[in-house]
């Protein structure tokens, strides 16, 4: 009796310390990870149409809108004109063609922009709410770091196409890239443990075979996905289609 007790104390105690399950945080984590995974498929867009060196600067407030009439427009072409991309690969473009490969650019910073406040306006409102703990806000603040910390890879790739070479850093990118996509693993999972309940990681768990595999196959992803990254950043591929 004294035993089936104290089990049941120790019960309510995991209980305790695990996150709270609910709803409306679940359906915001499950929006915010759909943004962040159509950024990323919209940034592979990006890359196919040459249009992520087409903005010069980085300005996260007054970005916001783009240039409004002939003079604004032609202001930001000679700035695309001083980079490498546009003396050695695009020296015949036009203003037009030019304002197609911005707007493209600018859409995707538009995006970035809009799932920054996608977090952060709910992240707020749940903590101020305290639907969100102040002791549990760990894991929804490491998104938010997360999310600034990917923007920034974001600009310092582009950043490194406007020196000296019509080209992102392979580098860059793929740190871009695996920041997103742990963003996004991140605010899934979350999401899930909203919707089926936490781990609780005061039990002793074994690992099964299913589960050993499921990790590797975990592994050999991230692999393949850095893999894949640094080829694109290389444009390696050209390699197979050019031939020796």
């Amino acid at each position: 009796m004294i035993q089936t007790q104290s089990e049941n104390i120790g019960a309510l105690r995991r209980e305790s310390t695990l996150p709270l399950r609910n709803r409306l945080v679940m359906n915001w984590l499950f929006l915010f990870a759909f943004i962040v995974a159509f950024l990323v498929v919209f940034g592979g867009f990006v890359r196919l149409t040459r249009s992520g060196l087409s903005i010069t600067e980085w300005n996260p407030v007054s970005g916001t809108i783009p240039p409004m009439g002939a003079s604004a427009w032609q202001k930001e072409f000679l700035k695309y004109q001083e980079t490498p991309e546009f003396k050695q690969v695009n020296f015949n473009m036009t203003l037009e063609e030019y304002k197609y490969i911005f707007y493209i650019e600018w859409f995707h910073r538009f995006l970035a922009r809009f799932a920054g406040l996608v977090y952060a306006i709910p992240a707020f409102y749940f903590l101020f709410t305290k639907q969100i703990p102040l002791k549990q806000f760990g894991i929804y603040f490491l998104m938010g770091m997360l999310f600034m910390a990917q923007a920034f890879a974001g600009w310092i790739m582009v950043a490194s196409g406007l020196v000296d070479r019509p080209a992102v850093s392979h580098f860059n990118l793929t740190i871009h890239l695996l920041l997103a996509l742990t963003l996004f693993g991140l605010a899934l999972w979350t999401a899930f443990g909203h919707k089926y309940g936490f781990l609780d990681r005061t039990k002793q768990t074994q690992w099964s075979l299913p589960s050993k595999l499921a990790l590797l196959s975990f592994a050999l992803l991230i692999i393949q996905i850095t893999y894949g990254a640094m080829t694109a950043g290389l444009k390696a591929g050209h390699v197979s289609i050019r031939g020796p």
